[in-house]
């Protein structure tokens, strides 16, 4: 019995170095084969209240750690079932927004995926709450960042 649960607890640190890898994709994902992203941003007009570039690494960092423990705290509970669906669907958009923004420079179509990942933030958050509160607290500083950062697209997306 004592073998079982140690192996249990080791598959559940796996899974959580799985969620970290996940959370880690879709921020690499964002930025590949886009450099000089800080100079651009630095090149844009942006609103008065739009942060300085170099704050993005350190609020993103903390940030995909949070949704990873989250996600993995809500995997412990009820494994690969539903509430993971939109957990899946809003780490695509992340991923997405910069190439779009960006990569592309379509500021206007980074406001839709930006939107659309406000809204699968709140689904997740919603279905986490459901299942593990504590993982639902986990993104609400993840869901408050990504209100800030669509203001600021879409207000960057005016601007520009």
């Amino acid at each position: 019995m004592v073998a079982i649960e140690r192996a249990h607890r080791g598959r559940d640190w796996l899974v959580l170095v799985g969620f970290g890898l996940a959370a880690f994709a879709a921020a690499a994902i964002g930025g590949l084969g886009i450099s000089g992203t800080g100079q651009e941003y630095a090149s844009l007009e942006r609103p008065a209240w739009a942060p300085p570039s170099w704050l993005f690494g350190p609020v993103w960092t903390v940030l995909y750690a949070t949704i990873a423990i989250a996600g993995w705290l809500v995997w412990r509970r009820v494994g690969w079932s539903w509430p993971l669906v939109p957990y899946a669907v809003q780490l695509v958009l992340n991923a997405a927004w910069t190439p779009i923004f960006f990569g592309l420079g379509a500021y206007g179509l980074a406001a839709v995926d930006v939107v659309l990942l406000w809204a699968a933030i709140g689904a997740t958050v919603a279905s986490f709450w459901r299942v593990h509160r504590g993982a639902a607290v986990l993104l609400l500083p993840y869901w408050a960042w990504v209100s800030y950062a669509t203001a600021l697209t879409i207000a960057i997306w005016r601007l520009n």
